[in-house]
């Protein structure tokens, strides 16, 4: 809408590969929503699209998803790493989208002051604009949103205030932690659900934050459910621990590297409250299985960290207070000149 640096820059990585059976239909859905939010909270705002190793035979993203106006608060930014890049990575016959080496790109190229990661598959509910419009982000501190699971019967043809209605209304799965109680693990159960035992679990809280000091304590405090979704910091704060590693293979638990990162360098943890959630759209072809055998395919046919292995060198990471040290200088293939298509 303007030619001033946009408040906050949105990475996402996709293709159009139609990943999990509907993913042009849920990128449509993504994309038209933070249109209209954007407008309707009138924040600016730019869309950074990785499109990692674009297939030759279909058309590339810009042409596909939902366009914008010059009246619109939100621009878009498509940069593009072609396949020659990608051959180049350890394991990409079995990877065909290093997800967060591709949102290192988008980081590193970022124009704002603040940078949310996140997936084009959702949908952000009007409380995560009304906080963001608050426009009080800080250096120093990481953001975190829970990540709640909707069913994918949604359609792309209603209003968008039409969809938000429907997330709201058939909310499956609520995934990460609870703002006010992060050192519980659990925060299911019934004390949580009336107001009567609040006074009680803060008093537990409390308790508990005074005498837990060891690094997995520290650990446990972190959100680090479905964080690849939503989590914000600066970008001063995303250059100082490197972004995400940049590891070559599947990218589960990955994200939780770089919240972890974050807490090695002193940031604080900030969770918004519930109702700023993002309503995931649920589909196949990821983390949700019809049973375990087939659980066990997807596991033994590419490369992935394991969360004991993660776990374990996080409290490592947090006893020393330093980062993993994995990328080199040029990560977020800063040193390369790629093709980058804007829509303002």
């Amino acid at each position: 809408m303007s030619n001033s640096i946009p408040y906050l820059s949105i990475v996402v990585s996709s293709r159009n590969d139609n990943h999990g059976g509907d993913l042009l239909k849920r990128m449509k859905i993504f994309t038209r929503a933070l249109i209209h939010q954007c407008n309707k909270f009138k924040l600016e705002c730019e869309l950074i699209v990785v499109e990692w190793n674009p297939l030759p035979e279909k058309d590339l993203l810009h042409k596909v998803l939902p366009q914008i106006s010059n009246t619109d608060y939100l621009t878009i930014r498509y940069i593009i790493v072609p396949n020659e890049i990608h051959q180049t990575f350890a394991f990409s016959d079995k990877i065909p989208l290093f997800q967060m080496i591709a949102k290192n790109v988008g980081i590193r190229r970022a124009k704002s002051n603040f940078v949310l990661c996140t997936n084009i598959d959702l949908i952000f509910s009007d409380e995560i604009f009304k906080r963001l419009t608050k426009k009080d982000l800080v250096e120093g501190v990481f953001y975190r949103a829970n990540r709640c699971d909707v069913p994918n019967t949604i359609d792309e043809n209603w209003p968008v205030e039409e969809q938000i209605e429907f997330c709201k209304k058939n909310l499956k799965i609520r995934l990460g932690k609870n703002k006010h109680f992060p050192n519980f693990a659990n925060t299911t159960g019934f004390m949580f659900k009336y107001p009567i035992f609040l006074p009680i679990l803060k008093l537990l809280s409390k308790i508990k934050r005074l005498y837990a000091h060891s690094v997995e304590d520290k650990l446990m405090e972190l959100d680090l459910e479905a964080c690849g979704d939503f989590t914000l910091m600066s970008k001063k704060d995303w250059i100082r621990i490197d972004a995400y590693p940049e590891l070559e293979i599947y990218s589960i638990h990955i994200d939780s590297m770089g919240i972890i990162s974050a807490a090695t360098k002193g940031m604080q943890q900030e969770i918004f409250e519930g109702d700023a959630c993002t309503f995931h759209m649920e589909h196949t072809g990821g983390w949700e299985f019809k049973n375990p055998i087939e659980k066990i395919y997807f596991y033994t046919n590419k490369p992935m960290l394991d969360w004991w292995t993660v776990r374990q060198a996080g409290i490592y990471m947090l006893e020393k207070q330093k980062t993993f040290g994995i990328n080199k200088n040029n990560w977020g293939l800063v040193n390369l000149t790629l093709q980058e298509i804007n829509l303002s």
